[in-house]
């Protein structure tokens, strides 16, 4: 295995078991955990690359008033994505934020249509076809639209297509998405823990510890992404890249509990068979146009 593939393999696997994490401290109301988030987020990423790239990375960033302005947009959907998540989780809804995660992909490729004029062939627009299905047979069975994994899979997929227009190194990136937030989560932490109501520092220090960390836990996967993503083929990154919900799935399940009944079966079948007519239409694309030996 080599050096980008374990650090993808590291970056998902710490994604898919992300959802243990944040139930260790559930007993946290998930605005709270999410400010937390920010702001150490904030305290990694800037020290990380501090160290290693000194203050040139900001100096840039400065230089460039519109890349700002469009990683403070993103900074707004990342930071709706990082908050409904930990609700989520800590609201017993692993499986549905797991689902989230596998329309993702799905959505990305109607967002590609709409927003970038993007073509579909037919086995594409017949993987949007099937996960749409999924998605309605799952919302008429239960009475309601899955309205969490939607939400997730669309505030990150709107992200993405933020993040796609912006020349900006992923892990910069991160450090201007929580530095926006900055000095409103500190302020708002200051005030609650002054107040007496905050969870740092009045539920023991494992928790205080746990809280800390969250930055860590939130950018240490995505620099092994990047670091990844500059080593391995896209491809290879695409098929891992469902590492992350299946584990999810499972711990939400097998861990926590959480019921998988016949409608979800239906309902993820047709994501994951969508996702396997997207992905096999993808490697044949590719093994067409690779250059065949002589």
């Amino acid at each position: 295995m080599t050096r980008g593939h374990a650090a993808a393999l590291c970056a998902f696997l710490l994604w898919g078991f992300l959802p243990i994490y944040w139930k260790t401290i559930d007993h946290v109301p998930a605005l709270e955990i999410t400010a937390h988030r920010l702001a150490w987020c904030c305290v990694w990423v800037v020290g990380f690359l501090c160290i290693t790239r000194g203050r040139a990375w900001l100096a840039a960033l400065l230089e460039q008033p519109r890349v700002m302005a469009a990683l403070t947009l993103s900074a707004a959907l990342i930071g709706v994505n990082w908050f409904l998540y930990i609700w989520a989780v800590n609201s017993d809804h692993i499986v549905e934020t797991a689902l989230g995660y596998f329309i993702n992909p799905l959505v990305n490729i109607v967002f590609g249509v709409a927003i970038f004029r993007e073509r579909l062939n037919r086995a594409q627009w017949s993987a949007v076809a099937v996960a749409a299905i999924g998605v309605a047979y799952m919302t008429i069975a239960h009475g309601r639209l899955p309205w969490i994994a939607l939400t997730l899979a669309m505030s990150f997929g709107l992200y993405s297509v933020v993040r796609k227009q912006v020349n900006v190194p992923s892990v910069t990136g991160l450090a201007w998405e929580s530095a926006v937030f900055l000095p409103f989560v500190t302020a708002w932490l200051v005030w609650i823990g002054w107040q007496g109501e905050g969870a740092f520092g009045q539920t023991g220090l494992l928790t205080d510890g746990l809280l800390i960390i969250a930055g860590a836990v939130t950018a240490i996967p995505l620099i092994c992404f990047a670091f990844a993503a500059r080593r391995v083929p896209l491809s290879t990154i695409g098929i891992m890249q469902y590492m992350a919900p299946s584990i999810q799935l499972l711990c939400g399940v097998l861990i926590y509990g959480e019921p998988f009944t016949a409608v979800e079966a239906v309902g993820f079948a047709c994501i994951w068979t969508a996702l396997a007519i997207y992905t096999a239409d993808g490697a044949f694309r590719r093994w067409r146009l690779a250059p065949k030996p002589i």
